[in-house]
């Protein structure tokens, strides 16, 4: 598990001489890139820089920028891992602060592949020996990227069909003077790119490359996509937009060629992942109980692959509860982790106790250290997105305490878009009924919202949907009726992430929230509070296969007699007794509403410095994002109206997750303008 970046800079021969090598791609700009992926990676790093000319004539510079944290092969895997046709040139790579090499100078008769890779490939072994046998030879021991390296050498594009693996790539092949950047499937690693003109970059984090575009161009904040800001203001996260113009974020199972200098959208399985995911769900053969234990088995096995510790995050759910019975019966001493949360009504450790006492793992429960306001900042900064899920937090603590036991753990993320997990998809065919009687949604005003995970709450967000947006709505933390009063001049129908609103059937709004819920947010933000720790996580969920399989699986099996994850349950029950498969589920959350008006780890300061400000969205009114802050205080009132004993259940409203993704979209819009200003100062003096 890594951080990647780099830059490429294309110069037409038209256009006069190029600069020279080191000034087309100023070390600088590399500087910035690894200063903002240097916490991924605290075990080693290194840069590549190279120089191409094509068959047309065009002159192309790229740099490469990693930071590793050593998982697999720790002597053999640093990187950026460069092979000149023959054998591995790590002497064409160098350290910051050194004399940067341009490889083709070095040898410009050998065009070389270069690779900065992050994640894992866990049939590497499986793939090197196919891979000697056709004739390669290898000089790492068991380096899972020297398989990538290798099979590009050999079939280009198509071996990424070959790789069961978490993964962002880039790779770039001298031969063609091409760049190619490519993300996993499912989108477990994140991979964003910037695209501007003549130059363009890629990186592990979005504020790498925001930074990068205001120190090469200074374009903040006229650089701001208002409709798209306006879509994670509404959702909290998007799946491939960013808020900027030039900066988005590569779609799960596609890659950016950037032969043109700007990123080119590409797609490498030979099975369309998007179209497959889309077109089947549902619609396919019914998956057994032996058969889905066996693909569950087989893609959990795969992810104990790793020469460093390795525990399991057992909460008190059964999607973690089952990868822990699996994985004991593999790995009899294997350790599980949970994390005493600081409120007792969202703390999950007991019940993860009592199901690690059933199966006789080596179980710690650890206290986390927590830090909402201090945390949330760095987080929102380190990610350079307004990401406005509030269980990131919860998920950072999680992470940063396993951190100081292992650099590995398996997680179960998935087991509700796969099996039907969520009260939504329940909910869904109702929604479809009651929209086509608008009446019954304006009695939405009966059912008081002084509680955010009430059951008049829910049924209150249920028919409000049914009267806008459907499934949009109930997907949103900002619904259209709110979105109108948040930012009056902004069409609530341009704010939308690709769904259907009217879906007939739970699979298929499952089928929407694999491509866009689960990488635009639950994954981002394992991605986000692990790496900050530099902790790896892996899904066994997330096997490609698995994910097909159970995508193509009918509804009545997946949820029979209308059971949410009744498939597998079934499945649990063969590892589980049933007092923990039956469990209650329990989101992974915290009381963030009430930390707002307690003022717990400062948050109710925070929220007050940022939103009562002189200037809270500092640069968005510039860039087209007015947000109405008569609303905004009005939301502050009502929230905290919730929060007073009443007799009256309309006393006041609650605005939990809606106060939350404001204090995001403030931290964000403050970060942006100090480091613009910053940019400025350094460019104009």
């Amino acid at each position: 598990m890594c951080g990647i970046a780099g830059v490429i800079k294309i110069h037409d021969p038209s256009d006069g001489t190029p600069p020279p090598p080191l000034e087309a791609i100023p070390e600088s700009w590399l500087d910035i890139l690894d200063e903002s992926i240097k916490h991924r990676g605290p075990d080693g790093q290194g840069r590549f820089r190279d120089r191409a000319t094509r068959d047309d004539g065009t002159i192309v510079d790229v740099a490469l920028v990693h930071r590793r944290l050593s998982i697999i092969d720790h002597e053999g895997g640093s990187q950026p891992m460069v092979h000149d046709g023959d054998r591995l040139r790590p002497d064409l790579t160098y350290q910051p602060g050194d004399t940067p090499i341009i490889a083709s100078e070095v040898e410009p008769d050998k065009p070389v592949v270069a690779v900065v890779f992050n994640g894992c490939i866990y049939n590497h072994r499986e793939l090197r020996t196919e891979l000697e046998a056709a004739g390669h030879v290898f000089e790492t021991d068991h380096s899972d990227t020297e398989v990538l390296v290798h099979g590009w050498r050999c079939s280009g594009f198509s071996c990424l069909n070959q790789l069961d693996a978490m993964f962002a790539t880039a790779i770039w092949d001298a031969t063609a003077g091409d760049l190619f950047s490519v993300r996993d499937r499912s989108g477990e690693k994140p991979l964003y790119t910037l695209g501007l003109h003549d130059l363009a970059g890629f990186s592990s984090t979005a504020s790498g490359l925001t930074l990068l575009n205001m120190k090469s161009s200074a374009t903040y904040p006229n650089s701001i996509n208002k409709h798209d800001t306006a879509t994670w203001i509404r959702f909290g996260w998007t799946a491939t937009p960013s808020p900027f113009m030039h900066i988005r974020s590569v779609q799960s199972g596609c890659g950016a060629n950037f032969s043109s200098g700007t990123p080119r959208w590409m797609t490498y399985d030979n099975k369309h992942w998007i179209q497959s995911i889309r077109t089947e769900a549902g619609r396919g053969t019914p998956l057994s109980i032996d058969d889905l234990d066996s693909m569950l088995t087989q893609s959990t096995r795969a992810r104990l692959d790793c020469d460093v510790p390795l525990g399991v995050f057992l909460s008190g759910g059964i999607d973690s509860s089952l990868i822990t019975a699996i994985t004991h019966q593999h790995r009899p001493d294997i350790k599980t982790f949970t994390v005493r949360m600081p409120d007792k009504r969202y703390d999950e450790s007991e019940a993860a106790q009592q199901t690690a006492d059933e199966l006789g793992t080596d179980h710690t429960t650890l206290d986390c250290e927590a830090n909402p306001a201090g945390d949330l900042i760095m987080l929102i900064e380190q990610l350079g997105l307004p990401f406005g899920d509030s269980s990131l937090l919860p998920s950072y603590w999680v992470s940063k305490a396993a951190s100081q036991n292992i650099k590995v753990a398996l997680a179960g993320d998935g087991g509700d878009e796969l099996f039907l997990g969520y009260r939504r998809y329940s909910a869904q065919r109702t929604l479809s009924r009651v929209r086509r009687f608008r009446l019954i949604g304006k009695l939405h005003c009966l059912f008081p919202q002084t509680c955010q995970y009430s059951l008049t709450s829910y049924i209150n967000r249920f028919l409000r949907a049914s009267i806008n947006n459907g499934y949009s709505d109930l997907m949103s933390i900002f619904d259209t009726s709110d979105l109108a009063q948040l930012s009056p001049a902004h069409d609530p129908t341009k704010s939308h992430l690709g769904f259907c609103d009217n879906f007939g059937n739970p699979t298929d709004a499952a089928a929407t929230d694999i491509l866009q819920y689960l990488p635009g947010d639950l994954l981002r933000k394992t991605d986000t509070s692990s790496m900050s720790s530099a902790l790896e996580v892996r899904t066994p969920f997330l096997d490609k296969e698995l994910v097909l399989a159970a995508n193509q699986c009918p509804i009545i099996q997946r949820m029979p007699n209308g059971q949410r994850k009744g498939l597998l349950k079934q499945v649990a029950r063969k590892y589980l007794p049933d007092h923990i498969v039956d469990r209650p589920k329990q989101g992974f959350a915290i009381p963030i509403g009430e930390w707002f008006r307690t003022d717990y780890g400062d948050m109710r300061q925070l929220l007050y410095d940022h939103l009562e400000s002189s200037n809270p969205f500092p640069g968005l009114a510039d860039a087209g994002v007015n947000i109405n802050m008569k609303f905004v205080n009005q939301m502050l009132r009502e929230h905290d109206a919730a929060g007073e004993k009443s007799i009256n259940p309309w006393h006041g409203r609650d605005h939990s997750q809606r106060l939350y993704m404001l204090l995001v979209l403030s931290i964000w819009s403050k970060w942006l303008d100090r480091v613009g200003k910053e940019a400025h100062e350094k460019t104009h003096g």
